[in-house]
């Protein structure tokens, strides 16, 4: 049990701490030499490594070997889909538009490759999840095009209605973009049951290293235009010498949490605790996305007249580490784009906080945040304890 002294971490969502399997390989392969494109003893044991990570991912994401392509990570995996030109069965094919949800990653706002007024956005309702008769009449239409959806928030954790979402797709003839960054490892990875085209992974999320990440397509037959060009490594889907450590530590963490992901009654208890133990301390809690299904992992609440900013810093001082949010605007605290295509109201959103749990956490950790959190009320605005929901 920790003692109240040592540092709690409840932000996987924006990185999970590195596993100790991970560890032990990487600095197993760190210690070889050999580049994987060499033909001698060192090069070929390198190019085994890859190869049997290659194995790993592709399991995590119920995909063939040959599907997975080895990126720097999430953002390069979702530039690399994110594109207008495709190959299909051997031919180029140039899709038309990028319909993407609104409560997108910021490295899918931006759209990739595609221009900006080629791109169109879809509404989410006030869950956050995907309004589906808004897609179909928008995407009936149109030329073949793309569509991108993330499998679940990396804010709120609402997973999105995938199959449903992949049978609009196939149905009017467009390509489909799952950005499964936040899923993986916390809920099973199935592209053929959302006739998803291809999947975006990070291994940072799930406890792997940093720095790497994957693009899983469907189909080999079916894959999107190179980002990167040089060599002919990854098949020709990414040039550049590979990150031989790196990939595999992301193998390694892939087999651990394709195990978790199977199983996350530990995690849904603690999120139920966490749940709870908010609106007994603060019946005014607001808890996001609560009417659709979501992560196990993930709860992002409010209590008005909290300001998130003045929470996170007095968490901070208790050595507890959560988040406003996304990890992914330098550290800045801002009005969350998600919260306000959900509906949110601006002075609400901007006290909403997110706790994300992973492999490493405990229940003492979230007793220890129940323990903490009415003393920063107290302190920030006491009137918060005594509002009615």
């Amino acid at each position: 049990m920790p003692r109240q002294s040592d540092p709690i971490y409840l932000d996987h969502n924006a990185g999970a701490p590195l596993r100790p399997a991970v560890r032990e390989m990487m600095i197993e392969v760190l210690g070889d030499a050999g580049n994987a494109s060499s033909v001698h003893g060192h090069g070929r044991k390198a190019r085994g490594r890859i190869e049997a990570a290659r194995e790993q991912v592709a399991r995590l994401c119920q995909a063939r070997t040959r599907a997975v392509t080895f990126v720097s990570g999430g953002t390069e995996a979702n530039m690399t889909a994110l594109s207008p030109a495709w190959q299909d069965q051997g031919a180029p094919v140039y899709l038309d538009k990028l319909f993407r949800s609104a409560v997108e990653h910021p490295s899918v706002m931006i759209g990739g490759r595609f221009a900006v007024a080629d791109q169109v956005v879809i509404p989410v309702d006030d869950n956050g999840r995907v309004d589906l008769s808004t897609l179909e009449e928008t995407v009936k239409d149109a030329e073949p095009s793309l569509i991108s959806v993330m499998a679940a928030n990396n804010e709120t954790g609402v997973i999105q209605p995938l199959a449903e979402i992949g049978e609009i797709a196939a149905r009017n003839g467009h390509f489909f973009h799952v950005d499964a960054v936040q899923a993986a490892g916390r809920m099973p990875i199935d592209p053929v049951t959302w006739q998803a085209d291809v999947l975006t992974l990070s291994a940072h999320k799930f406890g792997g290293p940093q720095g790497i990440g994957a693009v899983v397509v469907r189909s080999t037959a079916r894959v999107p235009s190179p980002l990167m060009i040089g060599g002919g490594q990854e098949n020709w889907r990414r040039g550049g010498t590979e990150n031989v450590a790196a990939i595999a530590g992301f193998g390694v963490a892939a087999e651990e949490a394709l195990e978790e992901a199977g199983d996350t009654r530990h995690l849904t208890e603690m999120k139920a605790r966490l749940e709870a133990g908010l609106r007994a301390l603060c019946p005014a809690t607001v808890i996001y996305g609560e009417g659709a299904d979501r992560l196990a992992n993930t709860s992002c609440f409010a209590v008005p007249g909290i300001p998130a900013e003045t929470a996170l810093i007095a968490f901070d001082l208790e050595r507890v580490s959560v988040s406003s949010g996304s990890a992914c605007s330098s550290g800045k605290v801002s009005v969350s784009h998600v919260l306000t295509a959900m509906g949110v109201d601006e002075a609400l959103a901007r006290c909403a906080l997110r706790v994300s749990m992973g492999w490493n956490t405990a229940k003492e950790d979230i007793e220890r945040f129940l323990e903490l959190w009415p003393k920063i009320v107290d302190r920030l605005n006491p009137e918060a304890r005594h509002r009615a929901a």
